[in-house]
């Protein structure tokens, strides 16, 4: 049995804490402007409403609606049943979708779509750092997997999404879970970020 899903609190959850609510003040408030414009292309390119939002798994399984910007068509859902999913594991993925809109590619392309998420991580329901939320029944079939990733706050990014997302393997993103929650720390943490950026600015974004 792995102890990777052991809760670890102490020193670094407090300070990862405080980082989390500087860091996401500010962001909010450099970043409100060009917020706006987003808002703006999103609703002058399509019908519907400018977030898209889904309720996904906490710390302790607690759930909470996780907000993105909206990159899809209004019907989405109801065409998803006629794609065909890309990747291993429980999330659905399609490379081209084709019910992303044209201004959605350039927001997936950057992660921009990500960005209401830091609203998420300001109330304290995720984190900059951590395993990539998902709903309770993206983990069924593995109570080990999701012991140990609901022992942490799920991020924005995660040392899966910068080392594992391209390999398109179920497994993979295991073990890139596992290995977040047993080794992490502050130093990890800020490794992660740097990644995150690299791969932002290398237009590594969700597909």
């Amino acid at each position: 049995m792995r102890d990777s899903s052991r809760p670890r609190f102490g020193f670094y959850d407090v300070v990862k804490r405080l980082l989390d609510i500087v860091g996401s003040l500010f962001l909010l408030f450099f970043l409100l402007p060009f917020l706006f414009i987003i808002v703006f292309l999103i609703k002058i390119e399509s019908e519907g409403s400018v977030l898209f939002y889904q309720r996904r798994c906490g710390r302790g399984g607690r759930e909470f609606h996780m907000y993105k910007f909206r990159t899809m068509v209004k019907d989405a859902e109801a065409l998803k049943s006629k794609l065909k999913n890309e990747i291993d594991g429980p999330m659905f993925k399609v490379k081209d979708d084709p019910r992303i809109t044209r201004f959605g590619r350039y927001l997936r392309a950057w992660s921009v779509d990500e960005l209401p998420q830091i609203i998420n991580v300001l109330v304290g329901d995720m984190s900059f750092i951590g395993p990539r939320p998902l709903a309770e029944e993206e983990m069924e079939g593995d109570e080990e997997w999701k012991a140990a990733r609901l022992s942490v706050k799920p991020g924005i990014t995660g040392l899966w999404q910068v080392k594992g997302r391209e390999s398109g393997r179920f497994d993979d993103w295991k073990h890139y879970d596992y290995e977040y929650v047993r080794d992490r720390s502050l130093f990890l943490d800020v490794k992660i970020l740097i990644w995150t950026v690299l791969s932002v600015l290398h237009k590594k974004g969700s597909y």
